[in-house]
């Protein structure tokens, strides 16, 4: 079976042999899948086959810093903080923008030009997109326009997550709070992982208390690292 490391070696090397046709690969999936981990990996990896590389976010992400890209393992790159994607050619600056190989784009669901953004540079300029984002919102709907671009994809690769209820493969991301925003950015506080199971029953007390006790967890952790700083002062 293959694995990831060896799917990322395989379109690297494909892209290669196909420098200047341009090439869209999709990564998706819940949160706490792995996606911006898995982009990473990626974009590392184009970086040691001599490629020149940028990354993209949205600006609407300020989660954990705001001009790079943070996995929730905290493993950060740098990278370009837009509210859109199609100002990027200009920011960069023309002679950049030719130079580039490779364009990573993170948090995808936030751009509302993504479409038109992955058709102008593969089609048009020839270079690689590398897009990771969720696929769906809290509610199992389409969010933004990464479902957009799938039918313009060389490769698609859908991530799971760990339930946090049951341990077993998450799919979807359940909301913990009652905000009905689509957009509402937010990490283990407001989000968490679940299969089928436990996202159709999330009105139930096991989800209910499986939210209390990730929060227990990271209330526990969070006093931990404060006395630790207070035994060193």
């Amino acid at each position: 079976m293959a694995t990831l490391d060896s799917d990322i070696s395989r379109d690297v090397i494909s892209d290669q042999e196909h420098h200047g046709s341009g090439a869209i690969h999709v990564i998706t999936g819940p949160m706490f899948s792995g996606k911006s981990t898995s982009l990473l990996r990626r974009i590392k990896s184009e970086i040691n086959a001599g490629r020149s590389v940028a990354m993209v976010k949205s600006s609407k992400d300020t989660r954990y810093a705001k001009d790079s890209v943070v996995t929730h393992d905290e493993i950060g790159f740098p990278c370009w903080a837009l509210p859109d994607l199609m100002s990027f050619q200009d920011i960069l600056g023309q002679d950049a923008y030719a130079k580039l190989d490779v364009i990573g784009i993170d948090e995808a669901q936030f751009f509302g030009d993504l479409y038109e953004f992955c058709c102008k540079v593969a089609d048009d300029d020839g270079k690689t997109v590398i897009v990771a984002g969720l696929d769906g919102d809290y509610l199992r709907r389409s969010f933004g326009a990464v479902l957009d671009i799938i039918p313009l994809a060389d490769s698609v690769t859908k991530l799971t997550a760990r339930c946090e209820v049951c341990g077993h493969k998450a799919f979807f991301t359940l909301r913990k709070t009652r905000d009905t925003r689509t957009e509402l950015i937010g990490g283990a506080d407001v989000y968490m992982p679940v299969c089928r199971k436990h996202y159709v029953n999330n009105n139930h007390q096991v989800v209910v208390k499986a939210s209390k006790e990730v929060l227990d967890s990271d209330k526990e952790r969070s006093e931990s690292c404060v006395e630790t700083v207070a035994a060193m002062i």
